[in-house]
């Protein structure tokens, strides 16, 4: 199983003369002949235990050479180097986890060369999206299908569109219905997992200029780190449910989703609320399904058994999101159980298709519905990264 996710990797791998741009070989996320930004991110965490072979850095590379001047990113582009989606909306951009990639590479080669490089691009990016993303309250909006996870409802049950949100001018046919409600549900909210990944974003930046001995941004972005902490926890966890919720209109949005683990691994969770939020992951009616995690709860009206995509399906990224923030809080039996379940279930399917797949059924060892196979890409993280991390 090592060796077959190894090879469609490396089967993967891109970049050349015959690229318009890409120049560089780099291993690509497999999904298309574009290039995707937190596909790559998530690439890293297997692609660093085979440097020789998985040119993670440039994939990396790609992203720093296309960054605007104002620090923007987009988290996809053509072949021919463009940027897919508008700058001006927010489905423009992904989670922001280029710093955490290089510091996934960083544990194998110790290359502070590379970290010093890279470092003004990526706090140039972070201060684009404080100062674009950023609202009065210090939490952040975002897109639903520029957070990852592209077919999740972020508005509130019933909404109807109000005109407040940035509109989408450019329309995009075939992609989950994009151009309905999703588009225009935007700056009306704020996203608990973006603003927790922000808060990841600075402290990983915070490392970064402590390795490379200028720790002279570390001030400010402790206390970016503590403020948007503070509103997290000040306008988004639900003592009742023991959960955190996106706000729309200042009222918490009652819809549950997978977005509200990145608390723990940014580290915002206080230490009294921990449990109580572990408890809705580990809950069989909730989120630990036959193949954990499921990426909506089971109890959540839009569920689907088999996966819908992110309507339940289970899913590489979001999984190793999940070990990194139990490990975070110290759960680290409980970081091994969720390691060892998902290998399981991945290498139960590959028996018998013989293959990885882009997502799995939440209700039984299964590829999702959709999913595409071959997907190496992310989901090599199972027979790769967890092999060493957890398995072996």
């Amino acid at each position: 199983m090592y060796d077959k996710a190894l090879a469609l990797a490396v089967g993967h791998i891109r970049g050349g003369p015959n690229e318009p741009v890409f120049k560089k070989p780099f291993v690509d996320a497999a999904f298309s002949a574009n290039i995707f930004l937190w596909d790559t991110c998530f690439i890293a965490p297997y692609a660093k235990y085979h440097l020789d072979r998985l040119p993670i850095l440039g994939a990396l590379d790609n992203f720093y050479m296309l960054q605007d001047s104002d620090g923007y990113i987009c988290r996809e582009y053509t072949r021919d180097g463009h940027p897919f989606w508008p700058k001006d909306h927010p489905v423009s951009i992904n989670p922001p986890l280029m710093a955490f990639a290089e510091l996934e590479v960083f544990s194998v080669t110790n290359d502070r060369a590379r970290l010093a490089r890279v470092y003004p691009a990526l706090l140039k990016n972070f201060d684009f999206l404080v100062d674009r993303y950023r609202l009065e309250d210090g939490l952040f909006f975002s897109d639903a299908f520029g957070s990852g996870m592209d077919n999740i409802k972020r508005y509130p049950e019933g909404w109807q569109d109000d005109g407040k949100g940035i509109p989408l001018r450019q329309p995009y046919p075939d992609v989950f219905d994009y151009n309905d409600l999703s588009s225009k549900w935007n700056r009306q909210g704020r996203s608990v997992d973006f603003s927790a990944q922000m808060v990841l974003l600075a402290r990983h930046l915070m490392r970064i200029g402590r390795l490379i001995g200028k720790p002279e941004h570390d001030n400010r972005l402790a206390a970016f780190a503590s403020e948007t902490g503070a509103a997290i926890n000040a306008h988004c966890w639900s003592d009742a449910d023991g959960y955190y919720y996106d706000l729309g209109y200042g009222q918490q949005i009652k819809r549950a989703h997978i977005g509200m683990f990145w608390t723990l691994w940014a580290g915002v969770v206080p230490r009294r609320r921990q449990e109580r939020l572990i408890a809705n992951l580990t809950s069989p009616a909730r989120f630990w399904r036959t193949v954990p995690v499921a990426t909506m709860p089971a109890d959540s009206p839009d569920f689907e058994a088999t996966g819908g995509y992110w309507h339940g399906a289970v899913w590489a990224p979001t999984n190793y999101m999940v070990l990194r923030g139990l490990e975070a809080c110290g759960r680290q039996d409980l970081a091994r159980r969720l390691a060892r379940a998902y290998y399981s279930a991945v290498t139960e399917v590959y028996r018998r298709t013989g293959t990885f797949w882009e997502n799995y059924a939440p209700d039984a060892p299964a590829p999702g519905r959709p999913a595409k196979p071959d997907f190496c890409g992310w989901s090599a993280i199972a027979p790769i990264a967890l092999w060493h991390e957890y398995i072996k």
